[in-house]
């Protein structure tokens, strides 16, 4: 019945000419593989407990309910057999508390939320840039201010992932610009949160989360594995020293041997992390959460263009409004204007 509906339908079309003009779609060229249609929210709850995978850990992920996020935490609730540990806090603030202890034990950590829950976990976000933990925030963004517009998207949160807490506290934030490529950057912001030993931001948003497209499911085999190192050898060991170009510090699980050690969100003595008042400590340790972000421009993939390389004009655009961007940016050159475009995906630190 439903296939003779919309064959009615379809022929209806055809023959009754009410429309003065027609628009014939050519198929889409792809790359050979298995599809499935997928959301936004089910790419990033797929993009995190791949990612626990790739690392061989387990997935925690805590989260309050809030539209449009909360549909992430209900993926990941089903998927127990892969490792997925699902926590429904009592409020945003105990979710962030609860991702910076299984950080700080050694899980792979992340919460999601929307704007007015960012809000909430700004306190204990800057905690864990303190505490220089790998955790992944995910912000479904919608219309603000306060409660705003819970069913409508908008790209308000920007200002506040970049620069929402108090002090100096920089610290990575992607933004996906497909429902696909929240998997992609899941995946992305758990490795550089690791390398780093920094939390990670994605500013995804509510057109992301509810809109779908086919999704090429990639094979296992041809995801890069996230290495992971727990120092266990207690000669020499500093909680906050920095061992190469990435500064990031050890990552060491809590109650092993001889590696004892104290974190907090006082400010703390470069290298073995005792509390420090002194001018100098505070000055280096800012330096070091400043250059530590600065540096994963080192690590990610140059900007991409599309156009010329060189000209008048060139349109950035993040987030969900890449489409728009492209079908404008693409009509000016049809047109003979001398315009390109290139995405941001990187929002902090931006590419070389």
């Amino acid at each position: 019945a439903n296939q003779r509906a919309l064959q009615a339908g379809y022929h209806y079309g055809e023959t009754s000419e009410a429309f003065a003009v027609q628009w014939s779609i050519p198929r889409a060229t792809v790359e050979p593989g298995t599809y499935r249609m997928i959301n936004g929210n089910e790419a990033t709850a797929l993009g995190l407990v791949t990612a626990a995978r790739l690392a061989r850990k387990a997935l925690v992920y805590s989260s309050y309910p809030i539209t449009p996020a909360s549909e992430i935490l209900h993926h990941l609730s089903r998927w127990k057999h892969l490792d997925a540990r699902t926590i429904q806090a009592e409020d945003e603030i105990a979710a962030m508390g609860a991702s910076i202890g299984a950080a700080y034990g050694g899980a792979f950590a992340a919460t999601g939320t929307s704007g007015p829950g960012l809000c909430l976990k700004s306190e204990a976000l800057n905690l864990a840039v303190m505490l220089e933990l790998p955790l992944v925030i995910v912000d479904v963004q919608r219309g603000g201010p306060s409660t705003g517009l819970p069913t409508k998207t908008e790209q308000g949160d920007l200002l506040q992932a970049l620069f929402g807490r108090n002090g100096e506290s920089p610290l990575p934030v992607l933004a996906p610009a497909s429902p696909a490529e929240c998997f992609e950057l899941a995946i992305e912001a758990f490795r550089i949160a690791v390398r780093h030993m920094t939390p990670v931001l994605i500013l995804s948003e509510g057109f992301l989360a509810n809109s779908s497209e086919p999704w090429r499911i990639p094979p296992f085999r041809e995801l890069a594995p996230i290495p992971v190192r727990h120092p266990d050898e207690p000669a020499g060991f500093q909680p906050y020293s920095r061992e190469d170009a990435t500064l990031a510090r050890p990552w060491v699980i809590p109650g092993t041997p001889g590696m004892e050690h104290r974190l907090g969100g006082l400010e703390k003595h470069p290298g073995t992390g005792a509390v420090s008042y002194a001018p100098e400590d505070h000055a280096a340790m800012c330096a070091l959460r400043r250059d530590k972000v600065a540096c994963v421009a080192d690590y990610i993939p140059d900007l991409e263009i599309t156009g010329p390389a060189a000209g008048r004009l060139l349109v950035l655009s993040w987030g969900g409004t890449r489409g728009a961007a492209v079908t404008a940016v693409e009509r000016l050159q049809r047109q003979g204007h001398d315009v390109a475009h290139a995405q941001l995906r990187y929002l902090n630190p931006f590419p070389h």
